[in-house]
């Protein structure tokens, strides 16, 4: 089962390069791609003639290409089939350690990007017209499984001792489930940036790739959707932690680094769901205030796991 869960953990990356490349294609040569609109721009009349360089818009949302529009169907097809095995990787691996696949940091990855794919899928499936963003979020699970099975890979085997307890599946569950649905927020957010960046008329990248997003309000909308969603099951977390390190330590609070990093993850979370209610803060604030949450959590993840020396010295690499 061990290695059956490797094998699938390659099936799933290469599944989500693909959609990710099949996204690609769609988003460049879709009816309001870049490529599409170059392809139908005339050349100007020369000696005096009235300027027609440019066919409008809708013209060109009338003729999308056919392969763009496959394109996407198999990027849809193939996300599908990658997130089934992300899925049987996580349960063979769960079956052949025979606890949560979730002891250790190669682990914990895996399934926090299993519940983002599953909180996109849904985001999706509520809003079909933000598709195109899968782009994005097979890219970050992409990055985010190939630094696990590269450079966060254990074999399977038993818990450290410490890891023996119920809290491990109600703490690390939440944390990791909050974790993945944050990261949905993130690339909503970050998207919601550049298509901002887009509008006021910035042309250098990233701010370029903001014609073929949704418009920003839908985007920061599902922003605030998503995190509002995820911060109480990050809040919940936090609490099992400490509630956890009463019962394994003694006391409440250690002063830990991770748990010192957990804290200001909620601090910068619960400031953006502050600043999202406040009418006098702009949404650009509140989306970037939403990425230095999610770089938090990076922190969190791989800095102090990698880094730091603590209580919570359990990344197992």
């Amino acid at each position: 089962m061990g290695g059956l869960s490797n094998q699938l953990l390659v099936v799933t990356i290469f599944c989500y390069v693909l959609a990710m490349m099949a996204y690609a294609i769609e988003y460049a040569f879709g009816g309001r791609g870049v490529v599409a609109r170059q392809a139908v721009r005339q050349p100007a009349l020369v000696g005096g003639g009235s300027d027609i360089s440019d066919i409008p818009s809708e013209a060109v949302a009338a003729a999308p290409s056919k392969g763009a529009r496959r394109a996407g169907i198999a990027a849809i097809a193939l996300m599908l089939l990658g997130y089934l095995a992300h899925v049987g990787a996580l349960v063979t691996r769960g079956i052949a350690a025979d606890r949560a696949p979730w002891g250790n940091m190669y682990e914990f990855v895996m399934m926090a990007t299993a519940v983002g794919m599953t909180a996109w899928l849904v985001v999706m499936a509520r809003w079909s017209h933000l598709r195109h963003l899968g782009l994005f979020v097979t890219l970050v699970a992409a990055i985010l499984l190939s630094v696990a099975g590269m450079s966060l890979y254990v074999p399977v085997g038993p818990l450290v001792p410490a890891l023996h307890s119920y809290w491990l599946v109600i703490h690390v569950g939440a944390a990791s489930t909050a974790s993945g649905i944050f990261l949905v927020g993130f690339v909503a957010a970050a998207m919601h940036l550049i298509r901002m960046g887009y509008d006021a008329g910035k042309t250098r990248f990233p701010y370029s790739l903001g014609e073929r997003l949704p418009d920003p309000a839908v985007l920061e909308r599902v922003t605030f959707r998503v995190h509002a969603f995820a911060f109480p099951i990050w809040t919940f977390g936090v609490i099992s932690g400490a509630i956890w390190a009463e019962a394994a330590w003694g006391r409440y609070w250690n002063w830990d680094p991770k748990e010192i990093w957990s804290f200001i993850a909620w601090v910068v979370y619960a400031c953006y769901l502050h600043a999202r209610s406040t009418p006098s803060i702009s949404r650009r604030v509140t989306s970037w205030i939403a990425v230095v949450g999610w770089a938090t959590m990076l922190i969190n993840l791989f800095g102090v796991n990698l880094v730091a020396n603590g209580l919570h010295s359990y990344a197992g690499v």
